[in-house]
């Protein structure tokens, strides 16, 4: 029986290949076919919605950030996610008024990721700078603007003004970082027992002044609109009592006697009044 493993090996040439066959082939195409996808599926990735992607190889940030959607990428590159998108943290601390009160403040900041500077932000601070420097200066930021007034004036009308400021401190503070602020809120703003009862009585007390000046202010008015309405009457009285006289009042009386004769209606007419000597009408029953 003649060996399948014999070699030819006249001329020096490579020993030729084995025959694979139809199975060989289709087995070597299938892995070939395997490792492409592979090789796509470790190049490929997602970047969801309101998220940006920071490249680091072998551990060093490369600067590179890629926007949402599917993206090829080196397979030997990793991919860190960072939001974008608004985020929300919320502050409750006891802060000093300018007179050494302690007040209990309640804020609310909102704030997002510049993704132009998110490669830098991840290799400055990480995914974690929220807590790292966000939080950490919105407090330091609280303190410094609510020192600076009363505690009425933060009670009752510096509150816009205490947020703007902490907004203005915040975006000089993190804007450098990486972080826009976007908003602050003073949700609420609590007083000692005592403090807070002796504003609330002042605030009453104005108001019943307030209302107290305006109850007297429309009496006046009205006092005043009566005078002049009594005078007006008064003026035309006199108007009227000037020009009367007993001749235009017995020519009125004359008038109405003839248009009462001439009149249809039944009627009983004494003649010779001895007032004005004019006519008297009676109506009879």
């Amino acid at each position: 029986m003649p060996n399948p493993t014999r070699f030819e090996l006249g001329g020096g040439g490579l020993p030729p290949l084995p025959n694979l066959g139809g199975v060989g082939k289709r087995i070597l195409q299938l892995g070939i076919l395997l490792l492409v996808i592979i090789l796509l599926m470790a190049s490929t990735t997602s970047i969801p919605t309101g998220n940006v992607g920071v490249l680091t190889l072998f551990g060093r940030v490369t600067g590179e950030t890629l926007p949402e959607g599917i993206h090829l990428v080196n397979p030997l590159k990793s991919v860190q996610k960072l939001s974008i998108q608004t985020q929300s943290v919320k502050e409750s601390a006891n802060v000093p008024s300018n007179e050494g009160l302690i007040l209990a403040l309640d804020t609310s900041l909102l704030f997002r990721l510049d993704k132009t500077m998110a490669a830098q932000v991840y290799q400055t601070v990480g995914a974690d700078y929220a807590e790292k420097i966000v939080e950490p200066t919105l407090r330091a930021a609280i303190r410094a603007s609510t020192s600076a007034h009363t505690a009425n004036a933060l009670y009752t009308n510096a509150r816009e003004l205490v947020q703007q400021q902490i907004q203005d401190e915040l975006t000089k503070q993190l804007a450098p970082r990486g972080v826009i602020v976007e908003n602050v809120l003073l949700r609420d703003v609590q007083l000692p027992a005592m403090l807070k009862g002796s504003i609330e009585a002042k605030q009453q007390a104005e108001q019943d002044a307030l209302r107290m000046s305006f109850i007297l202010q429309k009496e006046k008015q009205e006092a005043e609109r009566k005078r002049i309405e009594a005078q007006g009457i008064a003026d035309f009285q006199k108007i009227v009592a000037t020009g009367i006289s007993p001749q235009l009042l017995e020519w009125k009386g004359i008038e109405a006697t003839e248009k009462l004769a001439t009149s249809a209606n039944a009627k009983v007419v004494i003649i010779g009044n001895p007032k004005n000597g004019l006519p008297l009408v009676l109506e009879p029953k």
